[in-house]
């Protein structure tokens, strides 16, 4: 008991007595902090907003507000109509008819093509065979510069006895459908031989034309149309004069094609050996 009255130590007495004091004073605040944690964690000791313990009431009812006296909002989230039912349904009656398309626009009439179905005038222009139309036909003639002609060689070569077949393309890049002369005449196919790095007329079109006279085809405003023409490999010569008899030999063919007030780039092929 000495000891704890009077603290024995190489240190004076009031360091030891200080000591003591934040001691006891750290093992009081402990010893509290103890006590309200116990206290604020037993749920029964609460009350709620009512008064009643524990906040065991009836939750207070809600009462809902004023409604709007605007339209209801009828578009689905993110402001895009999904009602895909009419809209697909309106441009695939309109264009998805493949046999109007073909009939009136002179197109394939494939996937929806508009422009086969009102006449032709799609905007990014389609492709078909070519439809011919008699000479009293209604249709406006092309004007000069609103048909583009190019001119190719549907294969690169041809076997021996194999006919070259030349394929004419007509675009007409104006909005009004009109009708192009595609007769031997008006648009003429020749055919030179470049062996020899000389252009050597062998054929052409214009030469003595088995089907003389007009070939008027329907070429609707914005789409390409499309007519074949078959070589027999024979020779020609002007005002169906009598040409040699031999027929093209092998070797390289320059394809050209002349039509008015268009610029056709040519096209070139080969007649194989044997």
């Amino acid at each position: 008991m000495g000891s704890l009255r009077n603290p024995v130590g190489p240190l004076p007495s009031s360091i030891y007595w200080r000591r003591r004091a934040v001691a006891m004073l750290l093992f009081a605040l402990l010893a509290l902090l103890i006590a309200w944690a116990v206290s604020s964690g037993d749920p029964g000791g609460g009350t709620g907003d009512d008064g009643k313990p524990g906040g065991a009431g009836p939750a207070p009812s809600i009462t809902p507000g004023p409604s709007g006296s605007g339209p209801a909002i009828s578009e689905q989230p993110g402001g895009r109509d999904e009602s895909d039912g009419t809209g697909g349904g309106t441009g695939g009656g309109t264009g998805g008819d493949a046999g109007t398309g073909a009939e009136t626009g002179g197109g394939d009439g494939k996937n929806g093509d508009p422009g086969a179905a009102n006449g032709g005038a799609a905007n990014g222009g389609g492709t078909g065979p070519a439809e011919q139309v008699p000479a009293g036909s209604s249709l406006p003639d092309c004007a000069p510069g609103a048909v583009e002609l190019t001119v190719r060689s549907v294969k690169p070569a041809y076997a021996p006895g194999e006919k070259p077949r030349f394929e004419l393309a007509v675009h007409n890049g104006s909005s009004v459908t009109c009708k192009a002369d595609l007769g031997p005449r008006a648009a003429v196919l020749t055919v030179s031989s470049i062996d020899d790095g000389e252009n050597d007329k062998v054929w052409s079109s214009k030469d003595c034309p088995t089907a003389g006279g007009s070939l008027l085809l329907k070429v609707p405003a914005g789409r390409t149309v499309t007519h074949t023409v078959d070589w027999d490999r024979r020779r020609s010569a002007p005002q169906c004069a009598t040409p040699p008899a031999a027929p093209a030999a092998p070797g390289s063919y320059l394809l050209e094609a002349a039509f008015p007030g268009a610029s056709v780039a040519p096209a070139s092929f080969r007649l194989e050996k044997d």
